[in-house]
């Protein structure tokens, strides 16, 4: 087997968003070679308390994604099959539209070929349980230690797609949605992923959960994290479909049903959505925002409250935001 390297130069500051952007098309379980130091919690991660002086951050990174080779030589994109061409037409595609909004550096893409390695698996041997406060997450190769025994316990495995609750953003997520859950809730979760936060809530007490996604990929990531949690299939219904342009998916949705919303997404992404979830919460619902990079809170903060909602808390993991308010 062949693997295809497309290598991306960049900015520290534009890795996340670039590597969010390009799930979106197929492109999974990025490389990331920067000079940012590890953080603390990191070195813990690595076993490591004392690591030598590095160079200097130079806000430049380097992002790399592996894509299969056909015999044929085309490359394997999730169930298509497109040409090297084709591929960096729409890696270029995507990267021109994010510099309307993002510095991103040169851009510059290149590719290499690679030597046959189980790319998608290899990584797991970085990932290990974590806790999130009482929630400890549990990959499937690992089982969870008798000292944990007073915990929550998330089983999931950290896909090439989708979150595993590692991210701050969703961290900040789950700690306000726990402040809020009840034997009643109701939750509507926007763009679910891996179905992280509904389980999540189901596992804290939620009665229900509803949640949307555009990838179709997170039909299998979800109902595979179902399973791995026990959570019976009619407490958790996804629908795949974009909330912001289809109104018929709304109406399935119904309005004035949720006691909660949770919107993990871009904050961009969020000054478009809030209007429209707005109509999907009952009177004196929640509405739980994150992934908003801090420099962008002001403006989230006042699409929230331009849309008539009132904002009860906001907190704060590294340079993340999340935004907590209600329906009045």
């Amino acid at each position: 087997m062949k693997w295809k390297k497309f290598m991306i130069d960049t900015t520290t500051e534009a890795e996340d968003i670039i590597i969010s952007t390009l799930y979106d098309i197929g492109l999974e379980g990025a490389q990331i070679e920067d000079k940012v130091p590890l953080t603390a919690e990191e070195k813990e991660r690595m076993f490591v308390d004392i690591l030598p002086d590095g160079p200097q951050d130079d806000g430049k990174a380097r992002l790399s994604f592996f894509v299969e080779e056909t015999e044929a030589g085309m490359l394997r994109l999730g169930e298509e099959e497109v040409t090297a061409q084709e591929l960096l037409r729409r890696i270029g595609r995507e990267l021109d539209t994010l510099r309307a909004f993002l510095e991103i550096g040169t851009g510059a893409i290149t590719t290499e070929e690679t030597e046959d390695v189980d790319w998608v698996n290899n990584w797991k041997q970085y990932f290990h349980q974590f806790a999130v406060d009482d929630l400890l997450i549990v990959p499937s190769w690992e089982t969870a230690q008798t000292k944990d025994a007073g915990q929550k316990i998330l089983h999931i495995d950290p896909g090439t797609a989708f979150g595993t609750g590692m991210h701050e953003t969703t961290q900040l997520c789950i700690r306000q949605l726990k402040k809020y859950i009840t034997p009643e809730t109701r939750l509507l979760d926007i763009g679910t992923g891996s179905g992280i936060l509904s389980i999540v809530s189901l596992l804290y007490g939620a009665k229900e959960a509803r949640a949307t996604d555009l990838d179709p990929c997170a039909k299998e990531a979800v109902r595979e994290n179902m399973a791995a949690n026990g959570i019976a299939p009619e407490r958790l219904k996804l629908t795949i479909g974009n909330v912001l342009t289809e109104q018929a998916l709304r109406d399935e949705l119904g309005y004035g049903c949720y006691d909660i919303a949770a919107a993990n997404i871009l904050a961009d992404v969020l000054v478009e959505l809030t209007p429209v979830v707005l109509p999907h919460l009952r009177q004196g619902g929640i509405y739980i925002t994150s992934g908003i990079i801090d420099d962008k809170e002001e403006t989230v903060r006042a699409a929230i409250e331009a849309a008539g909602l009132t904002i009860l808390e906001t907190t704060y993991q590294g340079e993340w935001v999340s935004i907590t308010a209600q329906k009045r």
